[in-house]
């Protein structure tokens, strides 16, 4: 028998959450899971409430935010940097892109309009973000005239944006892409550019050099709209649209269930055995919020929600634990 080198949780819910939806995005600060915007009918945001779930006593509550509340939004980011989420662009209800960047403190619940207009990236929509501890990237992600792959540094102690070099030709621009920062450089992973993807590309900001990465191993098929996060020198993925619909976002294409490793040093991609096909594991699915995170003392992922197969949107949360040790093996 293969060794397991993950393990899936199912999380019990307590309170009113979000409910089903898709297209929404979520961070972790300490114990609690932050959740804003996404939809249940295709296209439409449902609101722009920041949901709270607290994963130690697994209840929902809705944090009473002052300030520059952003209004409802789809395809919209966040992550967390200190005790501070950043959330960034999406798509409002006249299917808009947008720019601004916000920032939500959670030791005062207050919402602060950081930039807006030609400050910052254009506008855009299901973009890829990820943060260390001082900087928030965006990365991509459908523009208003068209995909984007374009690179972002958000300095939040100077409060103020960086763009990077443009990648060569052969990174298309595309949205649903991952987006990890490991050994010092910022990792792009696959995306849909037009067609689901299957490359991966590492910006080093020391040297101001894009490099398309040739990965071997077990790799994964062309995917979007996945999950992800950074485990050490590990990018783990789960799931993830492999086979868009005819009906395009209207419509449910084709999801994984599966999990990958890829070995960011060796430059090796692994198929973890996840417990698939267990009660605990969240199958097939994409378009979900996630972010990384500790349950337990343990770190690993967060996946919250998004679309299935039957085109029906998801209520569940579940959190991946890695074995980086059966990894390794």
């Amino acid at each position: 028998m293969a060794a397991v080198q993950g393990k899936w949780i199912k999380l019990s819910q307590k309170g009113t959450g979000l409910g089903a939806r898709s297209s929404h995005a979520i961070t972790l600060v300490g114990h609690e899971a932050y959740a804003f915007g996404g939809e249940f009918v295709p296209r439409v945001p449902v609101d722009n409430k920041l949901h709270v779930f607290n994963v130690q006593t697994l209840t929902w509550s809705v944090a009473d935010g002052t300030g520059d509340i952003p209004p409802p939004r789809v395809g919209v980011t966040m992550a967390t940097v200190g005790k501070t989420i950043y959330m960034f662009g999406g798509r409002d209800a006249t299917h808009k892109e947008l720019n601004e960047l916000y920032s939500f403190d959670t030791s005062t619940n207050q919402w602060t309009l950081l930039s807006s207009g030609d400050a910052g990236p254009p506008h855009r929509s299901y973009h890829s973000t990820a943060s260390d501890d001082r900087h928030v990237y965006i990365f991509g992600g459908c523009g208003v005239a068209g995909r984007l792959n374009d690179l972002w540094q958000y300095d939040v102690i100077e409060q103020k944006w960086v763009k990077y070099p443009t990648p060569g030709e052969n990174c298309k621009g595309r949205g649903g892409s991952g987006l990890a920062v490991a050994q010092g450089k910022i990792w792009v992973v696959y995306g849909f550019s037009g067609v689901e993807t299957d490359d991966v590309h590492c910006f080093d900001p020391i040297q101001g050099t894009w490099t398309q990465v040739d990965t071997s191993g077990e790799k994964p098929s062309a995917r979007s709209v996945f999950s992800i996060v950074r485990i050490g020198k590990y990018i783990i993925i789960s799931g993830g649209e492999v086979d868009p619909s005819d009906l395009g976002h209207l419509g449910a294409g084709k999801f994984a269930s599966e999990a990958y490793a890829l070995d960011t040093e060796t430059l090796i991609w692994k198929r973890l055995n996840d417990g698939l096909g267990s009660d605990d594991h969240p199958g097939p699915r994409g378009w979900c919020a996630f972010a990384g995170g500790c349950l337990d003392g343990n770190q690993g992922l967060f996946v919250y929600g998004g679309n299935s197969p039957s085109n029906d949107r998801l209520d569940d949360i579940f959190f991946f634990t890695p074995c980086v040790d059966a990894i390794e093996s």
